[in-house]
């Protein structure tokens, strides 16, 4: 692929010429041309594939120079360079059919995305295989990737690989050496279908250009069969070669290794081992690794405790986002830095955080009387949470602090709402008018008068009554002894815990337990 730069400034075209490595693009640079006239000149003998001119020079202007172009070479592609005030040049370049424009000012990975879009369009205008050998070759690509995706269905089929490294692949012929399948993902042109498709065809074209490997692109990723080299891991192998293509496309690779294959049958084992360790994404700090450095791994921390879940209560009750986002992404790197942590225990104890906090809301609104608003609530999120996972766990969190703080617990009781559900969420604790009034920003006897009007009853009465439900709940649910039983509802004294707990049902919590359990 041939390009010619037109510029009648020496320091433009010198400096396109020598910002981009165009070599590493595939690209072949032309040398430049001083004017419209000199490149028509040269045109016939040095036949380019791409044209990039100035759209205004001294002489024949760039939209000039791109129609008499394009008489002499009906498949070449012109791209216009030109400045902010050229924009009326530029859209009459746009009507003329110019390929692309870049502004003087773009910035050289600008200039290598725009450039590597036509060098796309160049390649697909200029092929010139038979319809019948273009069959053959997209078929047995296509047997090719059903070897890899799906493992070879018929022993007798061969493959014929494209390029220098045509290899008849096949059960017949074998793989004529080791092979590694690896899975790259690409990043850093942006977020739009568009960047990242462009991206990761300049990728699957940098591979293919600088490697000894056959590769397809997949749904935003590139499956690649590497060759290995001999005595050396493939993932070290090719370690410089990946930095090169991130250096020469100013982006990032993620490269996932899986195992060696010797035989065709073994591609597709290979491509399902860097498929599994392809989901340890969100897990990884390097940008390469391989099956590997994952398979052994047992599984990590998938339920949040029930410290963190009272944590997590507290920072939803406090309404401080910036401190619930911290602990949020805190909580997600904790997760993914563990040395046994795999994708399912990962994802299952970012859904536990989930779960805890949409359970701390059904207590909120229990507390405050306000358990009708369930179809107000965001709803669990669909899917995996294996994108920046801390703030996408933040988002779903703060969704439901603003539900309660915005929605729920708002009007002038707002105060004793929030009181009612910090007593709810610390009723295994020595539950105090002067503690619980500090959270909500209230002096005590502010508080108790406001708690009195709201709820009828004396705070310290209503604490005493919610911990003896608490209390009462736990006898017949469970097998726990009665000190145990006192401990959790915040009672030391087991003594004076039976005391209350008999003023309120009416029996000892061993009579209580004992009758409501018999048939």
């Amino acid at each position: 692929m041939k390009l010619m730069i037109v510029d009648d400034e020496v320091i433009i075209r010198t400096g396109l010429a020598t910002v981009i490595d165009w070599r590493e693009m595939g690209i072949s640079l032309l040398p430049p041309a001083g004017s419209a006239e000199e490149a028509l000149a040269r045109l016939p003998e040095e036949r380019p594939d791409i044209l990039l001119t100035d759209i205004r020079m001294t002489g024949k202007t760039g939209l000039e120079l791109a129609e008499e172009a394009a008489r002499m070479l009906p498949r070449l592609e012109v791209v216009i360079l030109s400045g902010y005030d050229d924009f009326i040049y530029t859209q009459q370049a746009i009507r003329q059919n110019v390929s692309d424009y870049l502004l003087k000012s773009s910035r050289p990975e600008e200039i290598i995305k725009t450039m590597l879009k036509v060098k796309k369009k160049a390649e697909e205008r200029r092929v010139t295989l038979t319809g019948e050998e273009r069959r053959r070759r997209e078929e047995s690509m296509r047997r090719f990737r059903r070897w890899v995706e799906e493992g070879i269905p018929d022993a007798g089929e061969r493959v014929e690989l494209p390029g220098d490294r045509a290899l008849p692949f096949g059960e017949e012929a074998g793989l004529g050496g080791a092979w590694t399948v690896a899975l790259i993902a690409a990043g850093g042109w942006g977020a739009s279908v568009k960047e990242a498709s462009l991206l990761l065809f300049a990728v699957d074209n940098a591979l293919k250009d600088t490697l000894p490997c056959v590769s397809f692109a997949q749904d935003g990723r590139i499956a690649a069969a590497l060759r290995s080299d001999a005595g050396s891991p493939c993932a070290e192998a090719y370690r410089a070669a990946f930095a090169k293509i991130e250096r020469v496309l100013k982006c990032k690779l993620t490269v996932v290794f899986g195992t060696e294959a010797k035989h065709p049958r073994e591609l597709h084992a290979s491509y399902a081992a860097a498929d599994e360790a392809f989901g340890f994404k969100p897990l990884m700090k390097p940008a390469v690794w391989s099956f590997d450095d994952v398979r052994h791994r047992q599984g990590g921390q998938s339920v949040c405790t029930a410290e963190e879940e009272k944590e997590l209560s507290s920072l939803l009750l406090e309404n401080d986002p910036m401190r619930l986002k911290a602990w949020a992404q805190t909580y997600a790197r904790a997760l993914a830095e563990d040395a046994e942590a795999t994708p399912a225990t990962f994802e299952a104890a970012l859904q536990s955080v989930v779960i805890a906090a949409h359970r701390w809301l059904d207590r909120a609104l229990a507390a405050t009387g306000r358990d009708s608003a369930q179809e107000a609530r965001p709803a669990m999120p669909a899917g995996k949470l294996g994108t920046a996972p801390g703030e996408l766990l933040f988002q779903h969190l703060y969704g439901i602090m603003e539900l309660y703080h915005g929605k729920l617990a708002g009007g002038q009781a707002s105060h004793v709402r929030r009181a009612l559900a910090y007593i709810e969420e610390m009723l295994g604790e020595d539950v105090r008018l002067r503690q619980i009034a500090s959270r909500v920003h209230l002096h005590p006897s502010h508080l108790s008068d406001l708690f009195k009007k709201e709820t009828g009853m004396r705070f310290v009465d209503y604490v005493t009554k919610k911990k003896m439900e608490r209390a009462a709940d736990i006898l017949l649910s469970s097998p726990a002894k009665i000190s145990e039983v006192a401990g959790m509802v915040g009672f030391g004294d087991v003594k004076y815990f039976g005391q209350m707990f008999k003023k309120y049902a009416g029996k000892t919590p061993s009579e209580y337990r004992e009758r409501g359990l018999a048939p």
